[in-house]
């Protein structure tokens, strides 16, 4: 299928009437801004125009500073201490050794000795100095990686299952789900002009035939799903494809439309929902049918209040069936009836696991993906001798995949030298996410990475007195109400209000499939701690067989279930 012609702006409206962003994008020249010349600009560690700070997120940067020193800095009449964050475009997590080798290569040289793997199953650079950007890309380049459509008002990174148990088709989802970042990523030549070098190329016709001048209204997430594991949580995709198989291969995919987590504060008008299901597709129509829902959201999401501009908003406002309508009139095809399915985990296996094929597949656990220099240091030699790939997981893990059993030894070796040889961490521990917050998100009202193990340590000593150190519960956290972690769908969620207080969260699915509900607003550890400790004692003495937490939260009737798909709030 083409992709549809340029209707990106709504034309019945002037565009000084849309958004401020709006207006900057459709000004911007297709993303290029001045990006080229406020690189050139040695004054200030910083972008100088607030305009190209926005664009350069299209390009899969962020400009940051260290807030740990951003008082003093202001004390000292200095500027705050500017640097980067860049995200690597890493479709499904699937990374090569030699890739690997080059992304520790550009860690140690620009970002502070530091890795981070992301929730949406990606690396990111921190700490990036202004004058170390286009070093830190062009490398990419070398290794046949790229940034483009990491962050903006487009579609981010398409994830898609990991678990190499999850089934036997797992690499004709892999191969589709990287198809399908290729195709829709910007077409503008902006990226290969600002940060390659290369002259511009005129043409006759659109630049980004599709996005048009203004792009998407807000971001748009994308993630492909293989049963029973539920370890991109779908629905919390803007659209999700379930892998629905048969007797012969894969057949097709269930397609749910809507899910995102972010919400605000005080603004009962923003909340997270779950995707919903609207039907299925053969695998040859995955293509056209990404086309289809993202025009719709393109042609109709709201380009006038951001706050309200992601497609769940649209879906909501215009009514799920008039939207799957409209999928329809533009895919050219209706959607068939959705094929049962079922999802039993959204976590990672530990250990070493063996698939059909013959190989073996080792998870390493990386508490909040942040690899440090010890685990850079032992992922470096891994990489070094192993002829599979690595696969970075939703739950910011790694598995060393694809080794051949007579391979096992060597990397059983290297991870023995390392102090990596058994994997202690508690169930708890394995199931838990966090944000990167302080001190480098710019959004971040409290800690999330750097706090969340202490918080873990002392939840362990409340199972461990309860008799449940072995009971996996889903725990995620963020820094602020945005949802990066996805902590309206766990368990056990909190997201940061102010340094050192919480919003508390109960009742999510085990594997993603409910939304929870607030139970404590702003509040600190000692609220949290006596509420849980409350909650899993009652879980240990009441709770039935294979109950799982957020389950036994409904039942008790400590939190009331979410039954609408959007809202959680008493």
């Amino acid at each position: 299928m083409t992709r549809s012609i340029d209707r990106s702006r709504d034309l019945s409206q002037p565009l000084d009437r849309l958004s401020a962003d709006e207006r900057m994008k459709d000004a911007s020249d297709y993303l290029r801004g001045t990006i080229d010349e406020g690189l050139l600009d040695r004054i200030t560690g910083a972008m100088p125009c607030a305009d190209d700070v926005k664009l350069m997120k299209f390009h899969g940067i962020y400009q940051q500073d260290d807030r740990d020193l951003r008082d003093e800095r202001r004390r000292q009449k200095l500027e705050p201490a500017y640097q980067f964050m860049i995200r690597v475009r890493l479709p499904g997590g699937v990374c090569t050794p030699a890739q690997w080798l080059k992304l520790d290569e550009l860690a140690r040289a620009h970002g502070g000795e530091t890795l981070r793997v992301t929730t949406r199953q990606t690396f990111q650079f921190h700490w990036v100095l202004k004058n170390r950007l286009q070093p830190v890309i062009q490398g990419l380049h070398d290794a046949l990686l790229d940034t483009i459509a990491a962050c903006g008002d487009d579609s981010r990174g398409v994830m898609c299952t990991v678990d190499p148990q999850a089934s036997r088709f797992h690499a004709e989802v892999a191969a589709m789900a990287k198809r399908v970042s290729d195709h829709v990523i910007p077409k503008t030549r902006a990226y290969h002009e600002i940060w390659y070098g290369e002259e511009r190329i005129a043409s006759s016709g659109p630049e980004d035939p599709f996005y048009g001048r203004t792009y998407m209204p807000r971001k748009f997430k994308i993630g492909f799903a293989l049963p029973p594991s539920n370890d991109i949580d779908v629905y919390a995709q803007d659209l999700g494809f379930i892998a629905i198989g048969g007797p012969d291969g894969l057949e097709g995919f269930n397609v749910v439309i809507g899910g995102g987590m972010g919400r605000t504060d005080q603004a009962p008008e923003t909340y997270p929902r779950l995707a919903s299901l609207i039907g299925f597709v053969p695998a040859s129509q995955v293509i056209a049918c990404a086309d289809a829902v993202m025009a719709v959201q393109r042609d109709y999401g709201d380009r006038k209040d951001r706050q309200r501009a992601r497609f769940k908003y649209t879906i909501d406002d215009k009514g799920q069936d008039w939207i799957k309508a409209e999928i329809e009139r533009v895919m050219d095809a209706p959607f068939g009836e959705p094929r049962s399915f079922i999802f039993t985990s959204n976590g990672d296996t530990p250990g070493w696991s063996a698939t059909p094929d013959g190989r073996q597949h080792r998870t390493i656990f990386v508490e909040n993906g942040r690899l440090d220099r010890k685990l850079l240091d032992a992922f470096r030699d891994l990489a070094r001798i192993h002829r599979g790939t690595f696969r970075l997981t939703p739950n910011q893990n790694l598995i060393v995949a694809g080794v051949k059993p007579e391979d096992r030894p060597a990397i059983d070796a290297v991870l023995g030298d390392h102090g990596l040889g058994t994997d202690t961490f508690s169930a708890l521990r394995r199931n838990a996410i966090a944000c990167v917050a302080l001190p480098t998100c710019g959004l971040a009202m409290a800690e999330s990475e750097r706090y969340m193990p202490s918080l873990i340590a002392r939840i362990e000593s409340i199972l461990a007195s309860h008799g449940l150190s072995a009971e996996p519960i889903t725990i995620r956290m963020s820094g602020c109400p945005n949802g990066c972690s996805r902590p309206y769908i766990a368990e056990i969620g909190l997201t940061g209000r102010a340094p050192g207080k919480y919003n508390l969260y109960l009742g999510g699915g085990f594997h993603g499939q409910r939304l929870n509900r607030m139970v404590r607003e702003n509040v600190g550890e000692a609220a949290i701690l006596e509420l849980l400790d409350d909650v899993i004692g009652r879980y240990s003495r009441e709770r039935k067989p294979d109950e799982r937490f957020g389950d036994f939260t409904i039942r008790a009737g400590i939190v009331r279930e979410v039954t609408e798909g959007r809202f959680f709030n008493d």
